[in-house]
């Protein structure tokens, strides 16, 4: 799974310093030096976490923040790192929609750290996702074998996402099946998901990074290539 990381900051030597140790902690990362820039890459990059300066040129870590909670609607964790030290400004951010706020000067290592824990204890899924050459967009309800947009059912979406953020797992096919029908208001074959299952197939084709496995009596396991070896 690939964990983007964005990070909103001006000052290019700090900037530098932090994606030294993201990069170190298994995360990709992108940076912007201005807020209209953090606000860019937001949109095309799909980013799992922001590490957000608030004071930014262009446009302000508040109205970044602001932009991305209120007109987007993202749930996207949110660091904010700033030079002001006053109580009623880390309350401001964290009001704003902050999930942690670290003052100037902190340790990089403390910050990843923090980044980590933030992650897991909200269970949230990077909103862009690569393994192979899939390259799944959840924001856009999108699916891209390299450059090539998959043609998918709501129902085959559903299906390999599943699939894609528990890989190397075996899902039952109850499993699947709760994906696409949580509330099992009506009785569904389970062998619905391996009509499902075989479409995908078919629509990533022979010659994909990846694969769907069959595990016999149970269910389906995604894998890349390297894991099929």
């Amino acid at each position: 799974m690939l964990k983007t990381l964005l990070i909103a900051e001006d000052d290019q030597m700090l900037q530098n310093l932090m994606a030294i140790y993201f990069k170190k902690a298994g995360f990709h990362v992108i940076t912007s030096s201005t807020g209209k820039e953090a606000l860019e890459k937001f949109e095309t990059e799909f980013p799992c976490f922001l590490v957000l300066d608030l004071m930014l040129p262009e446009m302000s870590g508040e109205e970044v923040c602001h932009h991305i909670r209120e007109v987007y609607q993202s749930d996207i964790p949110i660091i904010m790192v700033t030079a002001k030290v006053h109580e009623r400004e880390r309350i401001s951010g964290l009001k704003m929609g902050a999930d942690d706020y670290v003052t100037k000067p902190f340790s990089p290592e403390e910050l990843v750290v923090r980044a980590e824990t933030i992650l897991r204890r909200a269970n949230h899924h990077c909103q862009k996702i690569k393994m192979g050459n899939l390259t799944l967009k959840p924001r856009k309800r999108e699916i891209w074998n390299g450059k090539t947009l998959l043609n998918l059912t709501a129902s085959e979406f559903a299906i390999l996402k599943e699939l894609m953020h528990h890989s190397d797992q075996v899902l039952s096919r109850e499993q699947l099946l709760y994906t696409l029908y949580p509330l099992n208001e009506k009785f569904i074959y389970e062998r619905t998901i391996d009509v499902h299952v075989k479409h995908i197939r078919e629509k990533i084709g022979d010659e994909s990074l990846v694969s769907i496995q069959t595990v016999r009596g149970v269910g389906y396991r995604f894998v890349t290539e390297n894991e099929t070896e």
